[in-house]
């Protein structure tokens, strides 16, 4: 007969010792046992006076690399030095954990009763403004649980905004807001004129709330942007459009604009190769537009190519759609409009044919092919769901908080994107472009414009 023996269980209720839990720390952190241990060590061993001639050179140092070489001060030493002082005075000890139970977001171990706090395991301050904070999860939680108590946590730790990134199972990064991280106007992209200084999958068009630049790619990217009156929508097209302006005054990029407002992008008339002002003219210039992308997409069947590269005899071709409201609900063109959308929705990118939308209510009655743009940005809208409308489920309760923008001339700009690997959610503004930088840009692409292009498409002009 088969006899089986029944292990005990461990049922014990001891906690861990204080000694224990100290080399623990140690071990996790060494530069802060090394570091008093080295000075206290050259003091024994050297005395007093080198020991601060050495501490004074290093500061001395840090102060000269600081004062002589700031781009590569604040891009490598700031950060780390900034990150450590932060980890010591905000993120650590009972202001961290009392933090963290105010929000609900410790455990306590079922058997011991000992209180399981989340712990930072990193702390990095790309900028002044913002911190990025590595927190490793304990047993039984989940990052879903944190993203629902964002804005207590940002209260707790006194604040503007939380932003939650999921990095790989049980760590998480908090991207915390300290303060508004962009106080000042951020100037309009320069021009170049070598057309092979311009790289259309990474363009310039602003900056992230860490402080570095916020490009984007033009090829191969259908861009929705929402925003409410007067949030800067325009700012993103005007700054991608002087970021490739030697590419469109030679013709490898065409613009195709819709402008039923006739107010925004009028001053692109004289230079588009294709232009409509009124909801009427906008639907033969979608349909121009789809048909040239299929004269592309048989052309390139026939040639038996699969990758597209812009040239000036397969041009990139933008289609620039402004207040998609008025083009697609509000206008009696609206059911003649969606089919080409959508085709060009579904197929252009393949061709080299991408649209620009803008509009102010981004709900599916609006834009029903809303799903189709793979690039979107939301800045200030005027309520919480137009966030996730466009960003997507669950953006605006992982940290973007668009429709929390102040409405006021200084925030124009200003929104969130979604970061395509992680789905973490990151603040932005886009570049100021003004009107005589308009004018500039207008200049500097009339040249190439005025001569004879192959294949040009009439002009399509509504009634002023």
């Amino acid at each position: 007969m088969l006899r089986t023996t029944t292990q005990p269980t461990t049922t014990t209720k001891r906690r861990m010792g204080r000694e224990m839990k100290a080399a623990a720390w140690a071990a996790r952190h060494p530069g802060a046992i090394a570091l008093p241990g080295g000075v206290a060590a050259s003091t024994i061993e050297l005395g007093y006076a080198p020991t601060g001639g050495i501490l004074g050179g290093a500061v001395l140092g840090m102060a000269a690399w600081y004062r002589a070489h700031p781009a590569t001060f604040d891009t490598l030493a700031a950060p780390l030095l900034r990150g450590w002082r932060r980890r010591w005075t905000s993120y650590i000890g009972p202001r961290w954990s009392h933090a963290l139970q105010d929000c609900e977001l410790v455990r306590q171990h079922r058997k011991t009763g000992e209180l399981l706090v989340p712990r930072v395991l990193r702390v990095r301050a790309y900028s002044p403004n913002v911190d990025t904070v590595y927190v490793k999860l304990v047993p039984g939680q989940h990052a879903r649980q944190w993203e629902q108590q964002l804005p207590e946590l940002a209260v707790a730790l006194n604040v503007q905004r939380i932003a939650i990134e999921r990095i790989k199972p049980r760590v998480i990064a908090l991207i915390i807001e300290r303060r508004e991280p962009f106080t000042e106007v951020i100037d309009a992209p320069e021009m170049v004129h070598d057309p092979d200084a311009v790289d259309l999958t990474s363009v310039y068009v602003g900056e992230t709330e860490q402080g570095g630049d916020w490009r984007v790619p033009v090829l191969g990217q259908h861009e929705l942007v929402a925003g409410a009156s007067g949030a800067g929508k325009n700012s993103l097209a005007w700054s991608k459009m002087r970021a490739m302006a030697p590419l469109i005054r030679d013709g490898i990029v065409r613009l195709w604009v819709a402008d039923p407002k006739q107010t925004e992008f009028a001053a692109l008339q004289p230079v588009a190769h294709g232009y409509a002002n009124n909801t009427d003219d906008a639907v033969d210039l979608f349909h121009a537009f789809r048909q040239d992308m299929e004269r592309v997409q048989h052309a390139t069947a026939e040639q038996g190519k699969r990758a597209f590269t812009p040239s000036r005899e397969t041009p990139l071709n933008v289609l620039i759609a402004d207040e998609l409201g008025a083009l697609l609900a509000y206008g009696d063109s609206a059911r003649e409009l969606r089919k080409p959308m959508a085709l060009i929705g579904s197929q252009g990118r393949a061709t080299g044919h991408v649209l620009w939308g803008f509009v102010q209510e981004p709900s599916k009655d609006i834009v029903p092919m809303r799903d189709l743009f793979t690039s979107r940005v939301c800045l200030r809208v005027t309520s919480a769901s137009h966030v996730d409308m466009v960003l997507g489920e669950g953006a605006r309760e992982r940290g973007a908080l668009a429709d929390e923008i102040p409405n006021t001339p200084d925030t124009a700009g200003i929104g969130y994107v979604i970061r395509q690997r992680t789905r973490a959610p990151q603040r932005v503004r886009a570049a100021y472009v003004s009107d005589d930088e308009i004018d500039e840009l207008i200049q500097f692409l009339r040249p190439g414009q005025q001569a004879e292009q192959p294949g040009q498409v009439v002009t399509l002009r509504g009634a002023a």
